[in-house]
């Protein structure tokens, strides 16, 4: 038999290892509610997918013309005038820049207009529309490897989709060649204008953070992000004060480490390594103690003299260290103190490089729309040609009501299974063995087939010859909720199997100690886990001792 004295501490359960089998346990025992999560998901997704209004989608193609064959030179001499043109293909970012021009709001716009006041007429709320909103809802894309451009509108209202592309077609046709050069001319004389003054204003906003940089002795680099430069090293105080610190907070760590190290534990510092004679000498004491040790107790008197001698000298060896520490900690803490500036000068000198690097790119990227508006006015494309007549699809596009339920199916059959993991375990009851067997204080002796209380008189017949063989008296103890039908049964089997010896059946610990020995009995779902910790901690103080525990189990076949 075992004690309660005897017995280790229980181990605390937590979601360390995941038994895929007691999670199955779980699932099933709140299948109810996984059910009813997953059908309301599936009633409400079904719901939603059923009360959408249908979306319907037109479709048309054009073919943009290619005239890169005649045009082949003039882009070559732009290339070689301008750097920022080498290495561009004619053909691909020729269509590219008509795509861009067809999507552009100078074109779409009026459409926009067109649907939005066809809404309003409708009696919907058009208040919030922006445009950029809308052209969600067109798709413009090239074919791959063709200059076959597809564009594709959805709507709610079918009868108005026609109407959009034909308008979008005329609309198109209506952006003659004439119109398109006249646009990208008056362009090209807008951004240059825009390009010399902010060339002029970037070039003083930068003046400006250098001149404030030099005057409060920071580096170039100061105030800017990670890679605004082109560079991470070199120039940069405030990358000079992060390093020293690094280099405070590792020393301050270092001597903590020594400090704590004491008189037991050395304490290896690269600053004491030179100086061989300290180390010869402890390890010519740790030489002599491991010999002596091999001989002698250590309570003899020259084990504890070398144990003295050792731990002195590994005192006084980490008391070298910190010393030297603490001096490389005071140098460095005087080289963050010099390195340290002002909250309020680093913050002004940010701000001024941030403004300096807005303008640097807003130059660039208006450089970049120059350089293409002038490789488009270069090319000159024709207007491009319809090949298919806009068509409205038979079938609306959305939404996709079965993909929709079948969202809602697996959404709610996770989501319940969450919820039901989450319930079983807020309920508190163990249903797993291995659980059992940890929370108890006792082995376990037998387990017994609830379908078949008539088998028990064989189990308690082993147990009066066994555990219990040598018990004047039996305490049964049952542990949880369990039915008064099982603890009646398992009782008779127990007074037969006993004989003349007392048999008492009580939940009661104070009652239960007059025994020799404790029998207890519970079952899977029956006890909660703060019951078994109460019960356990209870019976360490009772001190009768257990003789074992036995398991009701409605899974075991007969």
């Amino acid at each position: 038999m075992t004690s309660p004295s005897q017995t280790l501490p229980p181990q605390q359960l937590d979601n360390d290892e995941i038994d895929l089998r007691q999670v199955a346990a779980a699932l099933n025992r709140q299948r109810r509610l996984i059910g009813g999560i997953t059908a309301a998901a599936v009633l409400l997704s079904g719901i939603y997918a059923f009360t959408r209004k249908p979306v319907w989608e037109g479709q048309f193609q054009i073919v943009l013309e290619n005239q890169d064959a005649g045009e082949g030179g003039r882009l070559a001499q732009l290339a070689a005038a301008n750097p920022i043109l080498a290495g561009v293909s004619g053909g691909e970012s020729s269509l590219e820049t008509e795509v861009k021009i067809l999507e552009s709001p100078s074109v779409l716009k009026p459409t926009y207009d067109f649907v939005k006041a066809s809404k309003a007429a409708a009696g919907e709320d058009v208040s919030e529309w922006v445009y950029t909103d809308w052209t969600k809802s067109l798709a413009i894309e090239l074919v791959k490897g063709t200059s076959v451009l597809s564009l594709a509108y959805r709507d709610t209202d079918e009868y108005l989709i026609l109407p959009v592309l034909e308008r979008i077609t005329r609309t198109y046709q209506e952006y003659s060649g004439k119109d398109r050069r006249r646009g990208l001319t008056q362009g090209v004389a807008y951004l240059e204008q825009e390009i010399d003054k902010l060339r002029q204003q970037s070039a003083a906003s930068m003046r400006t953070a250098q001149a404030y940089a030099l005057a409060n002795g920071l580096g170039i680099q100061d105030g800017m992000p990670t890679g605004a430069t082109g560079s991470t090293s070199g120039g940069s105080v405030e990358a000079s004060r992060e390093a020293a610190q690094n280099q405070v907070n590792a020393l301050r760590q270092r001597i903590a480490a020594a400090q704590r190290s004491g008189n037991t534990t050395l304490y290896k510092a690269p600053q004491l390594e030179a100086n061989s004679e300290i180390y010869s000498q402890l390890q010519r004491i740790e030489t002599r103690l491991q010999q002596q040790s091999a001989l002698l107790t250590p309570q003899d008197q020259s084990i504890q003299r070398l144990q003295r001698e050792r731990e002195g000298l590994i005192a006084y060896i980490n008391q070298q260290t910190i010393g030297l520490l603490q001096g490389e900690l005071i140098t460095a803490e005087a080289q963050l103190a010099s390195l340290t500036r002002p909250r309020e000068v680093v913050l002004k000198h940010r701000e001024l490089v941030r403004a300096a690097l807005r303008d640097e790119k807003t130059l660039a990227e208006l450089e970049v729309q120059l350089q293409s508006l002038k490789l488009d006015q270069a090319r000159q494309t024709d207007p491009w040609e319809l090949i298919s007549t806009p068509t409205v699809l038979d079938k609306p596009v959305a939404p996709r009501k079965k993909r929709m339920v079948a969202l809602g199916l697996l959404g709610g059959l996770v989501l319940g299974c969450g919820a039901a993991l989450i319930r079983d375990r807020r309920s508190g009851l163990v249903f797993s063995e291995d659980e059992l067997k940890t929370l108890l204080p006792c082995p376990m002796l037998e387990r017994l087939p609830a379908a078949a209380p008539e088998q028990w008189n064989s189990t308690a017949q082993l147990l009066a010859e066994g555990p219990l063989a040598d018990a004047q008296s039996v305490a049964l103890v049952p542990v949880g909720n369990l039915p008064n039908n099982q603890i009646e049964q398992l009782r008779q089997a127990l007074v037969e199997a006993l004989g003349n010896r007392e048999l008492l059946v009580s939940r009661d610990l104070l009652a239960s100690r007059t025994c020799s020995t404790q029998l207890l009995v519970t079952a899977s779902g029956a006890p909660q886990r703060q019951q078994l910790q109460q019960l356990r901690e209870q019976l360490a103080l009772q001190g009768t001792p257990l003789a074992g525990w036995l398991l009701i189990d409605p899974t075991l076949e007969a």
